[in-house]
């Protein structure tokens, strides 16, 4: 609500973008380029182009992935556009004018929609400004009007030569049910013939609404209606409503005297803004049809909406944040064949990831230039150089946060390996972080640096040998790395390590050479070993001087006890475990990984069978504090859409900070407890599935399923309503009991999912929510597709009741602590029926059981006044 919580406004749209700007379209496919004129609708809902024959092309602001202009955006091939655009002629200045539009339903679909202006940089605003509507909270997370209203716009937009809108464009939108449609057109009075036309004009605002409540009619709002509205009446006053919205509508957890209720002054505002009839607006009054669209507005977002901004502390040590992770991110289908793109990268790092994998491995004469590949598999290879200048321009279009490269490095030469470095070095710039932080020197019992420390830097992830070493130490003797010292003795770094320190060290160092000579060579040993489920990362080579150099905060070791790691206390080292790994490390020392992780880093990846590049359920190393869980981000799979729906929040910024038991030495977590965690307040949750709106474009039965992602001990149970009773996709109901997760030890932790599945099972559409963003009430939950791109028409209507979780056996006491005189007023009444029936009262008032504080392993908590901790333990 927005007298209770605050509402996010809606993108702004700069005038020069509605206005239009005059563009030259160019396809390379067809060497055509035509003349265009680019807008943004007013709302900013579309970018679309009109043609010279006034043909109009739209594209959803929602589907746009990227925008580029400069030496980023696509550049003409066929040889006819080349002279189209004088390309070959000296200062031509084209680069100054391009502008590429990206486009998609996932990360690997993709279409790019090629625009030259007439005049200089034009083209740099409008990839900057139409990106920035792409990328805005509220565009994917608008209310149910708003995607409501972008239907409304589209009809009007795409009108026919005379200006009207063609009834046919109706029966596109809305294609489920043909005879539903021309029922509601006639109704508003509207054609409704398949060649009839609407004039605009007789189409507004109102005549849409009426025309939605016609095709799509609520009547489970209208029971809610008719239990707060006056007896008899057919309206709400304000203090009705007013009444709704703080029992229904509003958080029972929040304290009243912090976030007062709703007043009825206030409640008038809404009023004023939903009711459709002017006289129960002077009255203070609500209809049915005014309550629907008040809670299909903003106020009633299901979502609260400060989440969705940067609102965690920034400024803690690296390993206190989970961080959005992507494995062998540069293929875009299976392990073992297919394609391999540098654009992948782009769009990885473009939907929040902040650590990207590079699998190097030696470039082929002439060129030897290193190149990215799955090695001993059939997928295609792409230039290192490539994948680098696509990271370079993406890395910080999404957020501003620090950038890991976590390479795996097969580059066995120092010359190709000192090319790399060189690429880093010149197309990052000063964005590439070479030295550690003055205040983050490289030592034991030194935490790392915060994202807020490292804003707008690049990490290098590889091998690091601590001294600088000859080429002659590596397997090809003779060759000289380049920029390598010429010495024979190593030059130690000033680490400020101790000589214990620097002897483990090399004694790591050699151990991890002599395990690559021992794979010098193609056996089949090694090529099972490839095949097994560490893949290809156990048969990485010598980390040369030049990328050693690069090589700080992020270093990684083999793992080999969690005791060794707690001794040896360095934040920068970081271990990596395939699922299978460290799912065996979990289950034998939960709380060592937990406590492993508070004080360093992880990184667990996919296991190497997963040839079909699925994914493994992150959950689970969340739970124990892991940072990088890596996944496949080409397959949108159930574990990559849970990923993708948390990291969307906390400004998409690709870190989450951990809740503070995964992080304070000073307290123990153990991820598998069933009971409760100290001083934290298990939730209860209750979820009504009421009804479905536009869920499909065909007339079919659909259902439900609703789970629960959380801790091992936290309700596992997945609900699942009854077919809908007819083939309505239209607005089916479903009048079933809510479903309830009566213990959710951690919130922070856990995530629900609801899915609408048609019958037979196909995906209709879904959404994945954490539950610590959601909001009490009715809402209307708006469904993403498998890849998490909001949905225009499907939709919820759901009601959710949060609750702090009470055992059973405190159930009288939190009675009686929110309204103290009801309880004993009641007591009463049982005390004298109970001297009717005995004869005489009970010794003592409280003989009826009620528990005393510390008698019962639950948590007591108080309603009324919102304090959700009665517990007695002193807090830190």
């Amino acid at each position: 609500m927005s007298v209770l919580n605050p509402v996010l406004l809606p993108p702004n749209v700069k005038a020069y973008l509605s206005q239009g700007e005059r563009f030259i379209k160019w396809d390379d496919e067809t060497s055509i380029a035509s003349p265009v004129i680019l807008r943004v609708d007013p709302k900013g809902y579309y970018l679309y182009w009109t043609h010279q024959s006034k043909e109009m092309e739209l594209l959803d602001v929602t589907s746009i992935r990227d925008t580029r202009f400069g030496k980023f955006a696509k550049i003409p091939k066929s040889q006819k556009l080349r002279e189209v655009f004088n390309m070959d002629f000296p200062d031509n200045h084209f680069l100054l004018k391009t502008l590429t539009v990206v486009s998609g339903p996932d990360m690997v679909d993709l279409t790019f929609h090629n625009f030259v202006s007439y005049k200089e940089n034009v083209g740099k605003d409008w990839a900057e400004d139409v990106l920035a509507l792409a990328k805005h909270p509220m565009t994917a997370n608008a209310p149910r009007s708003t995607f409501l209203d972008k239907i409304l716009v589209k009809l009007k937009m795409q009108l026919n030569p005379e200006g009207k809108i063609p009834v046919k464009n109706f029966f596109q939108i809305f294609p489920a049910d043909r005879k539903r449609v021309e029922a509601a057109l006639s109704a508003c009075h509207l054609a409704k013939g398949k060649n009839d036309a609407i004039n605009p004009e007789d189409f507004p605002d109102s005549v849409y609404k009426s025309f939605l409540m016609s095709l799509c009619p609520r009547p489970e709002i209208d029971e809610i209606f008719t239990s707060y509205h006056a007896k008899a009446k057919p309206y709400m006053t304000k203090e009705h409503l007013t009444k709704f919205i703080n029992q229904k509508q509003r958080d029972p957890r929040l304290n009243s005297l912090l976030f007062p209720p709703a007043r009825p002054e206030q409640v008038q505002v809404l009023i004023e803004k939903y009711e459709p009839s002017g006289i129960n607006v002077q009255r203070g009054q609500l209809s049915p049809e005014g309550m629907v669209w008040f809670l299909c507005g903003p106020e009633n977002s299901v979502l609260a909406h400060d989440t969705l901004l940067t609102h965690h502390d920034m400024t803690q040590p690296l390993n206190h944040y989970f961080i959005n992770s992507s494995h062998n991110t540069y293929l875009t289908a299976g392990q073992f064949s297919g394609l391999s793109s540098a654009e992948m990268y782009r769009q990885v790092l473009l939907s929040g990831c902040r650590c990207v994998e590079l699998d190097c491995w030696k470039g082929k004469p002439p060129d030897e230039e290193p190149i990215i590949t799955h090695g001993f598999t059939m997928t295609t290879d792409i230039l290192f150089k490539e994948a680098i200048e696509a990271i370079a321009e993406s890395a910080f279009k999404t957020s501003p946060y620090p950038v890991i490269l976590s390479f795996e490095n097969h580059v066995d030469s120092p010359r190709q390996q000192a090319k790399m470095a060189e690429y880093c070095r010149t197309m990052f710039g000063e964005t590439l972080l070479t030295d550690p932080l003055e205040n983050f020197p490289l030592k034991p019992g030194i935490p790392l640096p915060s994202p807020e420390d490292l804003r707008g830097k690049i990490l290098i992830k590889n091998k690091k040998n601590q001294f600088s070493r000859l080429a002659s130490s590596s397997k090809k003797p003779g060759v000289v790395a380049e920029g390598s010292c010429p010495s024979s003795v190593p030059v130690e770094e000033d680490t400020g390590w101790t000589a214990e320190d620097r002897t483990e060290v090399e004694e790591e160092e050699v151990a991890e050479e002599e395990e690559e000579e021992e794979s010098g060579s193609l056996d089949e040993e090694e090529i099972k070993k490839m095949q097994s489920d560490e893949g290809t990362a156990g048969l990485e080579v010598t980390a040369y001087e030049e990328m050693s150099s690069l090589v700080n905060y992020i270093q990684p070791t083999k793992f080999i006890s969690f005791e060794f790691s707690a001794q040896k206390n360095r934040s920068y080292v970081v271990s990596s475990f395939t699922e299978l790994k460290a799912s065996e490390l979990l289950s034998k020392a939960s709380v060592q990984f937990v406590d492993y992780n508070k004080r360093q880093m992880s990184r667990v990846y996919p296991k190497g069978t997963r040839m079909d590049s699925s994914n493994y359920m992150p959950q689970m190393f969340w739970n124990a504090g892991c940072q990088m869980v890596a996944l496949n981000f080409q397959t949108m799979d159930l574990p990559m859409q849970q990923n993708m729906a948390l990291f969307e929040f906390n400004g998409q910024s690709g870190y989450l900070l951990k809740h503070e038991f995964m992080r304070r030495l000073d307290k123990q977590f153990n991820p598998f407890s069933v009971d409760r965690i100290d001083v934290v307040v298990a939730t209860t949750l209750s979820i009504t599935v009421i009804s479905g709106q536009f869920l499909s474009e065909r007339s079919v039965r659909t259902y439900v399923e609703v789970e629960l992602f959380g801790l091992p001990g936290d309700p596992k149970r997945r609900y699942r309503t009854k077919l809908s009773p007819t083939a309505n996709s239209i607005n089916p109901v479903w009048k079933e009991e809510p479903f309830i997760f009566e213990k959710i030890l951690m919130p922070e932790l856990a995530s629900l999912r609801i899915a609408v599945m048609e019958e037979g099972g196909k995906f209709l559409g879904h959404r994945i929510i954490p539950i610590n963003a959601l909001h009490s009430g009715y809402h209307h939950l708006c469904l993403r597709s498998e890849s998490n791109m909001p949905l225009t028409m499907p939709a919820l209507f759901v009601f959710l009741e949060m609750k702090d979780y009470v055992p059973d056996t405190w159930a009288d006491l939190t009675v009686a602590l929110a309204n103290p005189i009801k309880y004993f007023n009641a007591h009463h009444k049982k005390s004298v029926k109970l001297k009717e029936v005995t004869g005489s009262l009970p010794e003592k008032l409280f003989s009826s059981g009620i528990p005393v504080a510390g008698q019962s392993n639950g948590v007591p908590v108080s309603a009324g006044n919102g304090s959700t901790d009665l517990n007695l333990k002193p807090q830190h």
